[in-house]
């Protein structure tokens, strides 16, 4: 039996140990570094979910790369057509990792209703078009049929919904404006398909989506004829590099910009959310570890008589140090079982429930999402043990200066 160790159990279990004057400091250093583990898992949970979910969100209604024409056209509104006739549609072979691969066209327009009007972006989507991106913010009614004959249905956004006054089922007319200013607008009759609520108000106050040969009849395009191709990748971290190589296999021609360099201020923005987990996990462990350090030094100086009979005894001095990091390394064990045990509770009322709610205005989601990964959770339990001992070797060192004869005398 290793020695160290069985002194250590010894002197966590003893009942001297559990009356002694250590007890309240033992019990505020457990109290910290559960609390310590609690804001750390949540902290690197929360985080991550919100740039997950973000990503996803701008990328069910973008795709991760847009394939365009290379002009100076900044606006959302597809200008100049571009021919499905490409080697890279209606399947991207050439490039690994592409997933998916559809063609879109978008045009501005004005909704105008009996009590209202709103400025909007009618987004034109053919048989190709990968629904599952979004079927999960649909919150009324159904997807538009688009893979048939030409028809009115439209899925329009629960925010423009309300402040037009409108509900599924319903029609509306929409003036879309010609090249020439003198010539009057053109005018569709749309009907409400189905609602969706993506709470990203960019999108929603923005975008409503029906078939794509609506785009095409008003600006006079041919069937073969689209605004842009919209593709999905199969690993989000890989965005640059497959960004790189799609705009590779395209036409001199055609221009491809990924989601990131399109939404750059979006991604900036979450950028910042890495920054503040880091400062977030420096100064949960400092707190933890200065915690620590008090109550191993009481602990070391409670233990000054056992420290010298110990020595007298033979024991070195690195023998003695490590009883001491044994008897930590039970603390911080302790605290780190309720500390994971709360998170992780926590974390799946949150998940289940939504009860922490966010201003979509600031936050682009409703409520604060949750990425559960076991992962970082062991790699935040394995760090916070790691420096933790580290940082205990210091005030441990203190060991070798204490003298067996002054110890045994200590009272």
């Amino acid at each position: 039996m290793n020695l160290e160790y069985f002194i250590a159990k010894r002197l966590t279990t003893s009942k001297h140990h559990k009356s002694s004057i250590s007890k309240p400091i033992i019990k505020i250093a457990i109290t910290a570094i559960a609390i310590g583990i609690i804001m750390m898992i949540i902290s690197v949970a929360t985080g991550l979910g919100l740039q997950q979910k973000i990503r996803q969100k701008v990328s069910a209604f973008n795709g991760h790369i847009i394939v365009s024409n290379f002009d100076d056209n900044q606006s959302e509104v597809s200008k100049v057509p571009v021919s499905t006739k490409q080697d890279f549609y209606p399947e991207f072979k050439s490039v690994e990792g592409v997933n998916h691969i559809q063609a879109v066209a978008s045009k501005a327009g004005i909704i105008r209703t009996e009590k209202s009007f709103e400025g909007v972006i009618f987004k034109g989507v053919g048989s190709d078009y990968k629904w599952d991106n979004i079927n999960e913010y649909i919150v009324e009614g159904n997807i538009p049929n688009v893979k048939e004959q030409l028809n009115p249905e439209v899925l329009i956004s629960h925010y423009l919904a309300n402040r037009l006054f409108l509900k599924v089922g319903d029609k509306f007319n929409t003036f879309f404006m010609k090249e020439d200013s003198n010539e009057m607008p053109n005018l569709r009759v749309f009907k409400i398909a189905g609602i969706y609520n993506s709470g990203f108000q960019e999108f929603d106050a923005t975008y409503i989506i029906g078939d794509i040969r609506h785009v095409q009849r008003i600006n006079k395009w041919q069937p073969d004829e689209v605004g842009a191709f919209e593709i999905f990748i199969d690993d989000f971290n890989k965005i640059e590099q497959k960004g790189e190589e799609v705009y590779e296999q395209t036409s001199y021609m055609l221009d491809s910009k990924t989601i990131i360099e399109k939404y750059y201020f979006i991604f900036e923005w979450l950028q910042l959310f890495d920054f503040n987990i880091i400062v977030i996990l420096v100064i949960m462990i400092a707190v933890a570890t200065i915690n620590m350090v008090v109550a191993l030094l009481v602990l070391i100086l409670e233990r000054t008589q056992m420290i010298g009979i110990l020595k007298a005894l033979g024991a070195n001095n690195w023998t003695v140090r490590k009883i001491f990091l044994f008897n930590a390394f039970h603390i911080i064990l302790r605290g780190l079982l309720w500390g994971n045990a709360i998170a992780i509770v926590l974390m799946l009322i949150q998940q289940q429930f939504g009860i922490v709610k966010l201003n979509p205005e600031n936050y682009y989601v409703s409520e604060a999402p949750v990425y559960f990964n076991w992962f970082y959770i062991i790699l935040l339990n394995i760090g916070t043990v790691l420096v933790s001992l580290l940082v205990l070797l210091i005030p441990s060192y203190i060991i070798t200066k204490i003298s067996p004869v002054k110890a045994i005398r200590f009272d």
